[in-house]
């Protein structure tokens, strides 16, 4: 019989597998973006505003999917999410022009916002405090592994059977990694196998009587400053990886002309470096709370180090090749996954497991907030610039955004809960 501490990482496996699908499903768009808009005569301007109305179903679904995760638990919500998601991501292939694909897009959103608050509760339930941002970094790796799986899959679908079997292929997996969740996941108060010994480990945080108790009302969690931390940290950085996602494709076929109907070695690396930064950053503040330090100094210079990674992209505008485009790049989009897998896990060291995919959910609809907003920014700046003759302009004022957005988050942050205090909520 295996030991429940192998089960844990399987556990964390099955995470990495559902946000490796998540992502997937999302960027297929990015790389079709070029074939859809010659079919469907999109402007730049109508390409945002499908991207706005995912990021908008996104936000809203994911404040009310948070508390339902905390009210149904982990296993029948995670399992809801995966089914709406994929139904919706196999729909795109009926759709017809801008509103259909603005609708399906929609739908999308209403169903990914489950993943990331039901990973994040799992990983609150099985691993203890200094685990909790390594397993976070390697399920949220899957993200990466999604984004590089994209340039391989897509344009060789596209190619061969159209690019409606895309979206119909890439959504339909979601339903073979349902097979296996709903087999094998359990909580551990649930779980036949696990010890007293194993229960205390994982419970390290002394929080494991809060397991069977009544979750707290989203709204009563905006009284507290630990969740306009984790707001703000999400609502500056977030849209900058959807941007990596929906428009780097395009970015590197207007500033470089690379051929996307091909698969896509640049885009390959870069998606590949957001894996190492991912798992990278996740070890790195573990690895520093297992040598001594508090927690919330461990978070706090390690998210440190990953704004400071993001400036450089600010350069962008002079490459004159797309090789050094994509060493930057690859720099930032890392630095981001390792910012993220650290600012996931001061939701979990702020607030007691009771209420974390609630603010989970809270940061996610704030970071999708930014996400509807800069997306007006970049496809108003993209049609300005495009109009003008010179559309790299406009890219180039883009990356100045996204080269500022760390440290500003990074800022707030730390000026709100400079020492990661944890919240006191009453039952």
């Amino acid at each position: 019989m295996e030991t429940i501490g192998k089960y844990r990482w399987k556990i964390c496996a099955l995470l990495f597998f559902a946000t490796t699908i998540n992502y997937l499903d999302r960027q297929v768009i990015g790389l079709l973006k070029p074939v859809l808009e010659k079919e469907f005569d999109w402007s730049e301007t109508d390409y945002s505003n499908i991207v706005i109305t995912f990021q908008a179903a996104y936000a809203i679904s994911l404040l009310g999917f948070g508390g339902i995760i905390d009210r149904i638990g982990t296993k029948l919500g995670y399992s809801i999410s995966i089914i709406v998601w994929s139904i919706a991501a196999m729909l795109h292939a009926l759709a017809t022009g801008t509103m259909s694909f603005a609708f399906v897009r929609g739908l999308l959103g209403l169903g990914e916002a489950g993943n990331f608050p039901a990973a994040i509760k799992t990983v609150a339930e099985w691993f203890p405090k200094n685990e909790r941002a390594l397993a976070t970094g390697i399920f949220n790796s899957g993200a990466n592994i999604g984004a590089v799986a994209a340039p391989i899959l897509v344009p060789w679908i596209l190619g061969v059977y159209g690019w409606e079997m895309a979206f119909i292929a890439t959504g339909a997996i979601g339903f073979i990694w349902l097979i296996f969740w709903w087999f094998y996941y359990e909580v551990p108060s649930k779980h036949k196998s696990l010890s007293k010994a194993e229960f205390d480990y994982i419970h390290a945080d002394m929080e494991a009587k809060d397991d069977n108790v009544t979750p707290v009302r989203w709204s009563k969690l905006f009284g507290f400053k630990q969740t306009w931390a984790f707001f703000f940290g999400k609502m500056f950085t977030d849209p900058i990886w959807w941007f990596f996602l929906f428009w780097l494709p395009s970015y590197f076929s207007e500033r470089f002309h690379l051929d996307l109907k091909k698969p896509s070695l640049e885009l390959i690396i870069v998606y590949t470096a957001t894996t190492i930064g991912s798992i990278g950053g996740g070890y790195l503040s573990g690895y520093l709370i297992n040598k001594g330090w508090p927690s919330f100094k461990a978070r706090k210079w390690s998210m440190f180090s990953f704004a400071i990674a993001v400036v450089p992209i600010m350069l962008a505008r002079y490459c004159d090749t797309i090789w050094q485009a994509v060493g930057l790049i690859s720099l930032a989009a890392a630095a981001h996954q390792a910012w993220s897998a650290n600012i996931y896990s001061i939701a979990t060291d702020m607030f007691p497991k009771k209420a974390v995919s609630s603010v989970i959910g809270i940061g996610g609809m704030a970071g999708s907030v930014g996400g509807i907003f800069f997306p007006m920014i970049v496809g108003s700046l993209l049609d300005k610039y495009k109009l003008l003759g010179n559309i790299n302009d406009g890219y180039n004022i883009i990356f100045l955004l996204c080269g500022s957005a760390y440290v500003i988050a990074w800022v707030i942050i730390y000026s709100l809960v400079p020492t990661l205090e944890t919240a006191k909520i009453d039952d």
